[in-house]
């Protein structure tokens, strides 16, 4: 796995040098857009409307919108002003119970691993944690952004730090129109579906639930790739060269013998000037697209 992040792990005067792992990944089928006509994948542009061109990484600027149309500019000298931009550590500020806080709360998972001298400290506090069944409140800053997060052991061997949204994030229930005013229950209904949920409890074994839908999926690809039912990306055309001595000297000889001594100029003068290198042995010069915003 590829190291994330390094830092380390601070409570009161105890530092833990630990090495961040990201502990899960997606496994969706991806697809990509293609055109229907000629099946090559489509390329998404960054447009700017007012300058009416594509605009390059180097030429774009972060930007808030605190009213509508109105924007300030926060640049990579801004974001390293503010506190703790470029900390390096998991901050223990609570311990507390698992239970006490809800799987609402979660956001991603990453393994934490003991760095150089820190296997001692790392395993003091995973035994700690273990048998007082408390996990770790703390901060940490991932790629410039501070995260609430807990750590807790996991499969009584690792560290995990499990990155949460913060309070004001989570949206209250509280409203929902369906849950004004509860319908009574009879004891008889309430009995059966206590005994349905008895008959279904078992452990947690993660291994028996397998996703079905990405597994049809696969075999649908499968059975289109086995059928011969691919289509292949058209190759680009090589850019034309051009030359530069070939195009000036046709240049040259199309603007000499004009009658009146008149001399050629604009598109079509170009464009005849490309086709008289290419006919001296150079090749004719590509004819530049027109781009557009995208619809």
């Amino acid at each position: 796995m590829r190291t994330l992040w390094k830092g380390a792990i601070t409570f009161g005067l105890v530092y833990i040098p630990v090495r961040l792992y990201t502990a899960t990944e997606k496994k969706d089928v991806k697809f990509r857009y293609l055109h229907s006509e000629c099946r090559t994948p489509v390329r998404y542009l960054k447009w700017c409307p007012t300058c009416n061109r594509e605009v390059s990484q180097e030429e774009i600027v972060y930007g808030y919108e605190f009213e509508k149309g109105q924007h300030v500019i926060i640049d990579e000298a801004d974001l390293e002003r503010l506190p703790d931009a470029a900390g390096k550590v998991v901050d223990i500020i609570d311990f507390v119970n698992l239970e006490d806080i809800d799987p609402v709360y979660y956001d991603k998972t990453y393994f934490l691993e003991p760095a150089d001298g820190g296997i001692k400290a790392y395993t003091l506090l995973r035994k700690a944690m273990e048998s007082t069944g408390r996990v770790a409140v703390a901060k940490v800053v991932i790629r410039t952004k501070e995260a609430l997060a807990t750590i807790r052991v996991y499969e009584g061997q690792a560290l995990v730090l499990e990155t949460m949204y913060w309070p004001d994030e989570v949206r209250s229930w509280r409203g929902l129109e369906g849950l004004d005013q509860g319908p009574e229950l009879h004891e008889n209904e309430v009995r059966m579906a206590r005994t349905l949920i008895d008959n279904l409890s078992t452990t947690f074994e993660p291994g028996k639930y397998t996703n079905e839908y990405r597994r049809a999926l696969l075999d649908l690809i499968h059975q289109k790739v086995e059928g011969h039912e691919v289509h292949f990306q058209p190759e680009a055309e090589p850019h034309k060269i051009i030359d530069l001595m070939e195009a000036l000297r046709a240049s040259v000889q199309m603007t000499a013998d004009l009658p009146g001594g008149r001399r050629a100029a604009g598109p079509a003068a170009a464009a005849a000037a490309a086709a008289a290198a290419g006919a001296g042995g150079g090749a004719a010069a590509p004819e530049t697209p027109i781009r557009g915003p995208l619809v």
